[in-house]
């Protein structure tokens, strides 16, 4: 690699980036899209690349969009950052907060950062050295809106580039449901301007046997989520326990703030399901309005392993501390034993016949909008199935896999049974000559 300091350094690419991506390295397609499952290189792959490439053309820069803009800082920016450390060339580099950018020191080329939660401020982005040619969509399986893209790629890359510069965008995401636009427009008709990728952990050599395992018991244990969150398959359309949801960005103080008229509606609740080595202890924040049949998951947790002084320790950090949180009935003891770390408004969910069904079809009543934040959320919701009969039959059993998150949401969802949302305190009627006249009083009607 030689920097435009005129100083040579020597790399060694094929043992940084490891194997699998040879076409996405060398592919100049107008788009290159990876689809893929988790390990499996894709981020920190595309992350190499634009180093790199940055450092070989000098005039080049690059635009890299989320679909919210604050996620950048704990994800590409840090991923960027990483391949910069990785190539051993942080010295060429300066990175700054406010903005949040990256600049190659040498000759002022810049990877700025932005998010499609403001798409037309988006599409305007423009660079003062050099030329906005390559664009590089993280996590798109985010972006619900196809229009949303469309206005962006009309409008970055913009105009023509100078040779040996070329345009491209490059879209790398998790692929979570088949009914995903992503799908229809770039994977199900070939193009020679596009180039598509499917990877997984398997090509990924870093992985360590204690990572491959993680991967090797999840094909044992829940073979449908292994295809795709292994395998980088196609997540399911049809068949899905929950099919009224979708991802959006929002901010959970404005539903219950007393500034907005309609927060009268809403009710925080909160589910725990518990777990321990193999299954994960799943927690849920959600506010439910019972009046307009809408929640909105805004925070989760899900880990393995978790013992109760770090459940407790968890709750507390996220402020959870003293809010009623329904838990999984089957487990008294760790309910009581929350309850002596602190967690005092914990009660026990409803167990009793049908339990599960009928939980489900009350959260079915609602319209779910999950924070982009969710992550573990999103992927349970895109693969909990119902259970098919031996000739491919929905039956009325939901799977029992991939469901700890969906049960959390059950319980939480029990405080709603009784909760009956009452609208402000209206000004009572004004007095007309010491008289109130209203139509109530007529109780035997107007005859």
């Amino acid at each position: 690699m030689k920097g435009n300091t005129g100083k040579l350094k020597k790399v060694d690419i094929s043992e940084i980036v490891g194997k699998g991506y040879r076409q996405f390295w060398n592919c100049r397609c107008r788009y290159r899209v990876v689809k893929g499952g988790k390990a499996s290189k894709k981020s920190t792959t595309a992350a190499l690349w634009f180093i790199v490439h940055l450092m070989k053309y000098p005039q080049a820069n690059l635009l890299v969009v989320r679909n919210v803009y604050r996620t950048h800082y704990y994800s590409t920016f840090q991923q960027l950052k990483w391949a910069i450390n990785r190539l051993g060339v942080s010295e060429y580099w300066k990175a700054t907060v406010s903005p949040l950018e990256l600049r190659y020191l040498p000759t002022g080329q810049k990877i700025i950062f932005r998010g499609f939660d403001d798409v037309y401020k988006l599409a305007s982005t423009t660079v003062d050295n050099g030329y906005l040619c390559w664009v590089w969509i993280e996590e798109a399986f985010e972006i619900e809106s196809e229009a949303d893209f469309d206005k962006l790629d009309l409008s970055v890359p913009r105009g023509e580039v100078p040779p040996p510069l070329f345009k491209q965008t490059t879209i790398t995401f998790n692929p979570w449901n088949e009914g995903h636009w992503l799908k229809k427009r770039f994977f199900d008709t070939k193009s020679p301007d596009v180039y598509t990728l499917t990877t997984n952990y398997k090509i990924n050599e870093f992985l360590d046997k204690t990572d491959i395992a993680v991967f090797e018991r999840l094909k044992k244990e829940n073979p449908r989520r292994y295809a795709v969150a292994g395998l980088g398959e196609w997540g399911v359309a049809e068949g899905l326990v929950f099919e009224r949801w979708e991802v959006r960005e929002f901010d959970p103080g404005i539903l219950t703030d007393k500034s907005n008229p309609d927060s009268w509606k809403f009710k925080h609740v909160f589910g725990l399901d518990y777990g321990y080595t193999n299954d994960p202890t799943a927690f849920i924040a959600m506010a439910v309005n019972p009046v307009d049949k809408e929640i909105y998951i805004y925070d989760e947790h899900y880990e393995t392993r978790m013992l109760n002084d770090a459940i407790a320790q968890m709750i507390i950090s996220k402020g959870y501390g003293k809010e009623r949180i329904r838990a999984d009935a089957a487990e008294p003891k760790s309910n009581e034993d929350l309850k002596r770390l602190g967690i005092s408004r914990i009660v026990p969910a409803r167990k009793g016949r049908d339990s599960i069904l009928n939980g489900i079809a009350r959260l079915q009543e609602y319209m779910i909008f999950v924070h982009p934040r969710c992550k573990n959320t999103i992927a349970e919701l895109s693969s909990y199935q119902w259970k098919k009969s031996k000739g491919g039959e929905p039956l009325n059993v939901p799977e029992d896999g991939n469901n700890h998150l969906m049960d959390a949401m059950r319980y939480a969802m029990e405080d709603i049974v009784t909760f009956r949302p009452r609208p402000p305190e209206r000004k009572p009627p004004a007095r007309k000559n010491g008289l109130v006249i209203s139509a109530s009083d007529f109780k035997g009607g107007w005859g």
